[in-house]
């Protein structure tokens, strides 16, 4: 007769250290240079102190003369401090095939034919529960495997003829940028000689940085001096800039944060942009932080660091959203160079608040009227002003295809943050339920989704993980359970190291993953040995990437009625609504 139950220990926070080799010597060492030495660890509680958080979350990784570091596009989990030696920060010109980057590869018909024969008669199934002790060797065996499959780059001298790059020295941080934000690395770092750096992983990078400003205000100084330059050449406006005057914009340029870094807490999704209630909706509007607002002098230009932001405009007694802006994108220009040009402040005809949290950098009108407009051509300001739109074009299409209603919606429930999002027509939708069926034939006989959800019109965005741009549901989990793919962005959730916590459920602004009890090989139920109730696992939409179809609930659909998309993708969004 099958067991009933069977005890098991929940993993802790710290039972999976980043490198087991980090000693107390080695922690002594760290807190004599910047910036831990300049963090207080009175700061920080008796349960999270400093020393087990660098003991924990950091590793020392040790690299040969061109070894790659990070690669850009692959997704941050961790940031880097330069401890010996020199990393080489590549800006643009690498190929695929020199930074060893691979082609995805699927898996073949047989095996996913296999997954689907084994799957367990009951659902969530766990063929062995871990023991910690197994945890931490699993872990050792991964950080093993990652030291064992570096990629190294040959002759560096001429692979690196035709880019730009900077150089890092001691004391200097990257990538804290791509392992805050949880978004694709910016550029290509290398060792350039033998060098060593400290792997801060996000989790003990979070905790450092909330608990002192310190490590901070050492972030933002070594991206203004490291970084900010770059950023600026990207504008437009700012491209062709003479050197000694992109230096003086630089000087001048301010950092400016809105909202709060985990504005999961206080999201709530509204029913009001459904039910017609515009009162409510212009309330939440004009409860986002402000940035910009309509009407008032042009004081300079915004460039959105990261994060997004509403761009709206006055609508009888609200407002009404035109477009939203994310990385890269600029604000604000129209009104500079008409500032400019007219010689009197010119208003600005559109408001910018901030959807969550936002980066921007903000470079004053006074100081583009001294180094920026005597020094470009009025042929770039009338190009420059003529391209100028709220949006990249080549990854949002004109936003003016999506009906307004539609993009209020899109940003009201912020799902314009679901870069694979479950979309279903239900026009064309007769509630078969084969997508839920084959979701759960895929996933231990449990669907990881729920065909319901926020509508408009005959459109709903279901309830399945987007695998968001910004996804703070990673944001809390203590154990780092929860995270990215390095390579194509999906949000997966490690299981043997999930503690059933529910931080990452109750985090998610989509209510978009399920805490389940999970079961042994003989369908007993597991039990937590020290409280004696059942274990709970996060499960969640994994976009079912092991199989060579893709997703199985947009394969099982027989109406095409339902679709993953990113809806930050406007123009691809139009094509498939006005299909």
């Amino acid at each position: 007769m099958p067991q009933t139950e069977i005890i098991a220990n929940r993993p802790q926070r710290w039972d999976v250290p980043f490198g087991d080799a980090m000693r107390d010597s080695d922690v002594d060492q760290l807190l004599q240079i910047e910036p831990f030495r300049s963090i207080d660890p009175e700061r920080f509680p008796s349960a999270l102190p400093l020393r087990a958080i660098l003991k924990n979350d950091t590793r020392v990784n040790h690299y040969q003369d061109g070894g790659i570091i990070v690669r850009e596009g692959d997704y941050g989990s961790s940031a880097f401090l330069v401890v010996q030696g020199k990393a080489r920060v590549v800006l643009a010109g690498l190929d695929e095939e020199v930074l060893g980057r691979q082609p995805e590869s699927k898996p073949g018909f047989l095996k996913s034919m296999f997954r689907q024969w084994r799957n367990p008669r009951l659902p969530e199934v766990r063929s062995h529960v871990a023991s910690r002790s197994e945890l931490i060797g699993n872990d050792s065996q991964q950080v093993a495997d990652l030291a064992q499959t570096r990629v190294f780059l040959q002759d560096i001298p001429r692979v690196l003829e035709n880019t730009r790059s900077v150089v890092l020295h001691p004391g200097e941080i990257f990538g804290e940028l791509a392992a805050l934000t949880r978004s694709p690395r910016t550029a290509t770092v290398l060792a350039d000689g033998e060098t060593v750096l400290l792997e801060i992983r996000w989790q003990g990078l979070r905790d450092l940085m909330r608990r002192t400003d310190a490590l901070r205000r050492h972030i933002e100084r070594l991206y203004r001096e490291n970084s900010l330059r770059v950023h600026l050449r990207e504008t437009p406006l700012l491209s062709h800039l003479p050197a000694e005057h992109l230096e003086a914009v630089a000087e001048a340029t301010l950092f400016e944060t809105y909202g709060d870094f985990q504005w999961h807490e206080t999201f709530h999704s509204s029913s009001s942009s459904h039910s017609g209630s515009s009162g409510k909706a212009t309330d939440a509007v004009v409860a986002e932080p402000l940035i910009a607002e309509e009407g008032s002098p042009c004081e300079g230009l915004v460039l959105v660091r990261s994060g997004f932001a509403r761009l709206s405009h006055g609508f009888g007694h609200g407002h009404r959203t035109v477009a939203y802006l994310g990385k890269g994108q600029v604000f604000g220009l129209a009104e500079v160079i008409g500032t400019s040009t007219k010689n009197e402040p010119v208003p600005m005809s559109h408001s910018l608040r901030g959807l969550g949290y936002v980066d921007v950098l903000r470079i004053p009108q006074a100081v583009l009227e001294k180094h920026v407009f005597p020094n470009v051509s009025q042929q770039l300001l009338d190009e420059v002003a003529a391209e100028h739109a709220f949006f990249r074009p080549e990854h949002h299409g004109s936003q003016a295809q999506v009906e307004t209603p539609l993009l209020e919606f899109l940003v009201e429930q912020r799902f314009i943050n679901g870069q694979q999002a479950m979309l279903v027509d239900l026009d064309r939708c007769t509630r078969c339920d084969d997508c839920i069926r084959a979701c759960a034939a895929t996933h231990d006989n449990n669907p990881r989704f729920i065909r319901h959800g926020f509508r408009h019109g005959s459109l709903m965005v279901a309830h399945a993980c987007m695998h968001c741009v910004d996804p703070v549901c990673m944001i809390g989990c203590p154990t780092g359970a929860i995270g990215r793919d390095r390579t194509t962005g999906v949000v997966q959730i490690n299981d043997p190291t999930c503690i059933g916590c529910s931080t990452c459920a109750e985090s998610c602004p989509y209510d978009n993953i399920r805490m389940v009890e999970i079961r042994d090989s003989s369908g007993a139920i597991v039990i937590d040995d020290s409280t004696k109730q059942p274990i709970h696992k996060a499960t969640k939409c994994d976009l079912c990437t092991d199989l060579p179809t893709g997703p199985a609930c947009q394969s099982a659909c027989p109406h095409d009625a339902l679709v993953r998309m990113d809806l930050g993708n406007l123009g691809e969004l139009s094509e498939w609504v006005n299909r």
